[in-house]
C-alpha cells in the first residue's frame, strides 16, 4: 500500500481541511484537521479517521495506526508540535 493510496482512502470518505499521512511500509501515521472534529469526542474522532482503513488493516496492508485530530484552530496553535 502507498501512502497516496491511504490518503485517497482518508479523502473519500472525510471532508478535510488538512491530511498529512506518513507511511513507512507497516506503521501510518495521521494528521487530519476539519473543524468537524469540534463536536466529537476524542474517541469518535480516532473512529471517524480510523473506519476508512478498516479494510486495509485487516488485510495486513498497515499493521499500526497513529491518528492525531485538530480543529483549524486547534492545528493554527498546534502545527509546529506536530510536523
Amino acid at each position: 500500500m502507498e501512502q497516496s493510496e491511504i490518503e485517497q482512502l482518508i479523502n473519500n470518505a472525510l471532508t478535510l481541511d488538512e491530511l498529512h499521512v506518513t507511511f513507512d511500509g507497516s506503521q501510518c501515521k495521521v494528521i487530519a484537521v476539519a473543524d468537524m472534529f469540534g463536536d466529537m469526542s476524542r474517541v469518535k474522532r480516532q473512529q471517524a479517521v480510523y473506519a476508512p482503513l478498516s479494510d486495509a488493516i485487516s488485510e495486513n496492508k498497515i499493521h499500526a495506526v497513529t491518528i492525531k485530530t485538530f480543529t483549524k484552530e486547534q492545528w493554527k496553535r498546534d502545527k509546529l508540535f506536530n510536523l
